[in-house]
């Protein structure tokens, strides 16, 4: 039941969406050089490595690591990416991955290729078995915010509590968070 409503909310988003899109990849490229997505390497289902797609925030020259791992993060963050950025309005192209069936609506954020401790934490708790999710219960309760055991403890207590109901109840917090940009120090 969990990949059939993905699928359908995922069509539903990208067919009603695709204008908005359409006007997020041309500002983003008006705002700065470079490509307007950002297709960043992260560890999904099983730490198999996928491409998902982001509206580019940052500059092209950016280093490929999390940002709170960045010296001065604001001055690698576009004029138009922070803005982006607080109104999770850079996450939308990733309905093209839940579409495909890499990414769920509701799961564990991927962790960036690079992030050895957090996908080591997570393989060790059996949360690498999980699709990574658009959003999550560790999204809603910190987002950037939190370190990543606190992260990995929320993950987990999602693999406990997943079912339809609960997700649902994510993906609302979700919505009034990102209208709100609660949680996001970048």
């Amino acid at each position: 039941m969990k990949r059939l409503f993905d699928i359908a909310a995922a069509s539903a988003g990208l067919l009603v969406l695709w204008p908005v899109l359409l006007a997020l990849g041309l500002a983003v490229r008006l705002d700065s050089p470079g490509p307007a997505i950002h297709w960043s390497r992260r560890v999904g289902r099983d730490n198999q490595i996928f491409a998902m797609p982001k509206f580019r925030t940052m500059r092209t020259d950016t280093p490929d690591v999390a940002t709170h791992l960045l010296t001065e993060p604001e001055r690698w963050i576009t004029p138009l990416g922070g803005w982006l950025r607080r109104s999770s309005l850079d996450e939308l192209p990733q309905l093209w991955s839940v579409l495909v069936g890499q990414m769920s609506l509701v799961g564990p954020r991927p962790a960036l290729f690079n992030q050895d401790d957090l996908i080591a934490l997570r393989t060790e708790a059996g949360v690498h078995r999980l699709r990574p999710g658009v959003t999550g219960w560790a999204q809603i309760n910190g987002r950037d915010d939190l370190p990543i055991d606190e992260k990995v403890r929320l993950d987990v207590e999602y693999l406990a509590k997943r079912s339809f109901l609960f997700d649902l109840r994510i993906i609302l917090v979700t919505a009034r968070a990102a209208v709100a940009a609660q949680g996001v120090s970048h």
